[in-house]
């Protein structure tokens, strides 16, 4: 063992106060395995955007209790020197079931009484949307959330929402960072005597529901519907709270997925708890086709996401892609929004980058407002933040990750708002002779038809996936040092008429400057938008690195009026971009 790690190890030792991770280390060390320790001890779990997520093991590279802890004296101590009137606003914490997910809320709520900050805690578990709306509700200093969301059952995850109730981003991320590193000593706390701390104030999820009636148009005929739902789980934590909108929407109960229905930290019945995940509704459609469902609507363990699968006339189950679910709830706040005698032009929606240019075509034909950002609800809910600032009303923001925002209460994806959301919209749509299916077609027919393709190459050698960006942007070979790029200029045989880069800083389309809206990247990340003027056909392609797994992943997006079309002119890009962009083959590139 080199003196490195076996400082690290010392360190662990002498500083974490569970018995349990302590033991696996020193069983670690016993044994000599030299290996697992560097994996465990080094480098350290980041504090960013996300917060914290990973393995629940012991060491410095884990999630753990000696990090919960660590993490919560240093956001403790940020809070109180950067809010306002923090420990009188107290702080949300809640939790969802997964392994140790009770025990690490229940540390994080000890972390801040013992500091003499109030804490708002409802002992069960809650669905993630849950904090950020009371952070809103309460006017608290920030909230936490322990939740993985939809990783494996390993993991664990500790996320953040800043005091406008919309998860962190810079520079708070390195603010809390440093602090957690000045923190480094746990206190000792009393989680079993947390109950009676007089800092400790419980909250009850009324208002929460409230709000989600506020969401309804037509309870009447939601009441008289014949359409049957089926709902799952996914083994996470959404099935009271969707029961509960489904009642207060007026909508028969849905028939539940049994296996699937209740909270299990093991997620016995999918290898990932991800509804976009191949196989993920399995147990759904059989469900589904035994009861003669119509539809299955399916929430990820944590109840952020949402994804809805429609039974066509054939039989055959057709899943939404995340994308034309944001298309389909856009129209339904649009029509709300209109129907309400509202001006247009104090209409405005958000979606991400990387998500479909759709909502961005029918707002140039309607004339509201569209605005994009980066990946991630910390962008879509700061942008929303803003634009209300700026006297728009933002009644919907998404991303294609199955991501859902809806109105000015709560400014997170919330998976239990969509699930309702859909299905008075399959309501109506029964209504008017309609499906959910039927009624995307005549969204095409009426802004043009939009498809994705989104995949990804694999590349464990960052300077291969280096190489790769700056051939790009210098595709021709003739740029120079400090000089504009010279990227790619057809693709697919379309001419590419704009660029932005989210690395370098640069925008084709934003002259003078040529400097991009959007705040740069960390990673690699480009975006072209090409066009066939003779027929209108469209192509969006983005590319980015990803930081979190060794792959390239790109977001590919076509538009047109003729269906075929925008097939084969997909299936052409993506032979392009794996043969003479990614150079797959030269570079050793691996596929899903």
């Amino acid at each position: 063992m080199n003196t490195k790690l076996k400082n690290l190890v010392e360190e662990w030792l002498r500083l974490d106060p569970n018995e349990e991770t302590k033991a696996e280390i020193q069983a670690l060390v016993k044994a000599g395995n030299t290996v697992e320790l560097e994996k465990r001890m080094s480098p350290r779990i980041e504090f960013g955007t996300a917060g914290l997520r990973g393995r629940m093991e012991a060491g410095w590279a884990r999630m753990n209790d000696l990090i919960i802890i660590q993490a919560s004296q240093g956001l403790c101590a940020y809070v109180l020197e950067n809010v306002k009137d923090a420990r009188t606003r107290g702080v949300v914490v809640g939790h969802d079931h997964r392994h140790h997910s009770e025990k690490w809320a229940k540390l994080t709520a000890a972390v801040f009484i013992d500091h003499g900050v109030p804490v708002y805690f409802r002992d069960a578990v809650v669905h993630t949307p849950i904090v950020p709306f009371f952070v809103k509700t309460m006017n608290a200093a920030c909230g936490v959330m322990i939740t993985a969301s939809h990783n494996p059952k390993q993991d664990n995850g500790y996320k953040v929402y800043w005091e406008n109730a919309v998860q962190i981003i810079g520079p708070h991320d390195q603010g809390i960072s440093a602090c957690i590193l000045d923190q480094q000593q746990p206190r000792q706390l009393d989680i079993e005597g947390l109950g009676s701390s007089p800092l400790l104030r419980k909250f009850e999820e009324s208002a929460y529901f409230e709000y989600i009636s506020t969401l309804c148009l037509y309870k009447s005929l939601n009441s008289q519907t014949s359409l049957k739902f089926v709902n799952t789980s996914m083994h996470g934590v959404s099935d009271p709270a969707v029961s509960k909108a489904f009642e207060l929407f007026g909508l028969p109960k849905y028939i539940p997925v049994v296996a699937q229905q209740k909270p299990d930290p093991e997620f016995p019945t999918v290898k990932f708890p991800n509804p976009e995940e191949k196989g993920a509704l399995d147990l759904a459609i059989v469900t589904a086709n035994k009861v003669g469902a119509d539809y299955i609507l399916a929430q990820d363990p944590d109840s952020d996401r949402f994804t809805a699968a429609e039974k066509g006339p054939d039989g055959k189950w057709t899943q939404f892609t995340g994308d034309q679910l944001g298309t389909l709830f856009a129209s339904t706040c649009l029509d709300k929004y209109r129907a309400a005698g509202k001006p247009l032009s104090k209409l405005a929606m958000v979606a991400s980058t990387v998500s479909s240019k759709m909502i961005e075509a029918i707002a140039l034909a309607e004339g509201f407002k569209f605005t994009e950002c980066l990946t991630g609800f910390k962008y879509i809910g700061n942008t929303a933040l803003a634009l209300e600032k700026e006297g728009y009303e933002v009644p919907f923001g998404y991303e294609e990750a199955i991501g859902y925002m809806f109105g000015s209460q709560l400014h997170d994806k919330d998976g239990v708002a969509a699930s309702v959301m859909f299905a008075e919209l399959a309501v109506t749509l029964q209504k008017a002779g309609k499906t959910v299916g039927s009624h995307l077609k005549d969204l095409y027919e009426r802004y043009g038809y939009f498809q994705t393709s989104n995949s990804y190459f694999i590349c464990t050698e960052p300077r291969t996936i280096d190489a790769i960006f700056a051939r790009l942007r210098n595709y021709d070979g003739r740029a120079t040092s400090g000089g504009t790029p010279h990227y790619p200029t057809t693709l697919a045989g379309l001419a590419v008429t704009r660029v932005r880069d989210l690395t370098v800083g640069y925008d084709s389309g934003n002259a003078p400057s040529y400097k991009p809206d959007l705040p740069l990247s960390s990673g690699h990340m480009l975006q072209f938008r090409a066009e066939n003027t003779a027929d209108g056909t469209r192509i969006t392609l983005t590319t980015r690195t990803s930081g979190t797994e060794p792959k390239i992943k790109y977001y590919l997006e076509g538009s047109g009026k003729d269906v075929h079309v925008v097939d084969q002119l997909l299936r052409k890009v993506v032979q392009e971009i794996s043969d003479e962009w990614m150079e797959a083959d030269k570079n050793g590139l691996g596929g899903p």
